[in-house]
């Protein structure tokens, strides 16, 4: 009985001094600077009236993983959106959201979006702080009314506390909310790779890497280009000639703009497969092949790939090799973005 007694107690220390340290890393500071990486041009979000502060991202970073902001409160941002995958959604084509409901469009990857003019593969959205919307409500994702989602709030004492915290008042309103996704999704800037030490002469290219550098700079930096790896337009590249999804097509209604959709960032590229808007590429080599081989002609395809773009079996593996140097393996586990 004593060895028994002595069993329960050193259980139940052992539990106490876990929780104990789960407490401490909820309160444990984190940083929530925003720095500019060197040779980066600025960012275009800048609200002066909404800065970073660590209440202000941890209320977003609560929002963020939170089902409730769906109909049936079972899916969250994060659910389509998982940091080790550069927050893409790893090995799913399309969306995946209420009911087991598929999108039609691959969930993309979630970074350096501080930098962003518009977002969402047609453009469809211009601003940081109403890009939350477009999710929320769609009917195949997370199909909830914004009204719904205050209301579920509003009934949490643990989110009264945060927007007391954040905010200096516990009153919970939709732009409150906004503001708040906005700091922690302006906080998700990935610029530690191996490339981004190269550029600041703290590594060097292996002679692979290099020849796939080149290869890069020669045939990609016109859209993918440096250093954010996207020049933000719209572009065909020829995935297509019937236009089933019309793409940017969709939002302004003009003829040039059918079968076009927004170039994606090729950062952190070899995590966040499968490929494209509709996600029918499961490999880069199979993305890749696509630009040799397998263009579609029609009215809207960019001039820079309608003839192709001849590469090698070595030249493939070279290029390959650099955008491997992509991964920013800080950023995808960087603690201040996982759930608390």
């Amino acid at each position: 009985m004593q060895n028994m007694s002595s069993l329960y107690v050193l259980c139940l220390t052992f539990i106490t001094l876990c929780f104990a340290a789960c407490k401490d890393n909820e309160n444990e500071s984190i940083d929530v600077t925003f720095k500019v990486p060197a040779g980066w041009p600025a960012p275009v979000y800048n609200n002066p009236a909404n800065p970073i502060t660590e209440a202000g991202f941890k209320l977003g970073r609560k929002l963020f993983y939170d089902p409730q902001l769906s109909r049936d409160n079972t899916v969250s941002c994060g659910s389509c959106h998982q940091q080790f995958a550069a927050f893409a959604n790893l090995d799913h084509k399309v969306s995946h959201g209420i009911d087991n409901l598929l999108g039609t469009r691959n969930a993309p990857p979630m970074f350096n979006l501080a930098w962003h003019p518009t977002f969402m593969w047609d453009g469809g959205v211009n601003h940081i702080e109403v890009m939350p919307l477009a999710p929320i409500g769609n009917p195949v994702e997370m199909d909830e009314q914004i009204d719904n989602v205050i209301a579920k709030l509003r009934a949490d004492n643990e989110y009264r506390f945060m927007f007391k915290e954040a905010f200096g008042t516990d009153s919970i309103n939709s732009q409150k909310m906004l503001l708040a996704f906005a700091q922690f999704m302006s906080l998700m800037v990935s610029a530690n790779s191996k490339y981004d030490k190269v550029m600041d002469g703290q590594a060097i290219f292996s002679s692979e890497e290099a020849s796939g550098y080149s290869f890069f700079k020669k045939h990609c930096n016109g859209c993918h280009t440096e250093p954010l790896m996207t020049n933000f337009t719209y572009r065909n590249n020829g995935l297509d000639n019937t236009f089933a999804d019309l793409g940017r097509g969709l939002i302004t209604q003009q003829p040039n703009d059918m079968g076009l959709f927004k170039v994606p960032s090729l950062r952190n590229i070899a995590l966040s497969k499968p490929y494209m808007h509709d996600g029918r590429f499961q490999t880069l080599e199979a993305c890749i092949e696509h630009y040799n081989s397998g263009i579609k002609s029609s009215a809207t395809v960019d001039s820079l790939v309608a003839s192709g773009i001849a590469i090698s079996t070595q030249e493939k593996t070279a290029l390959i090799s650099f955008l491997n140097t992509l991964t920013d393996s800080t950023f995808i586990t960087d603690k201040r973005f996982i759930e608390q």
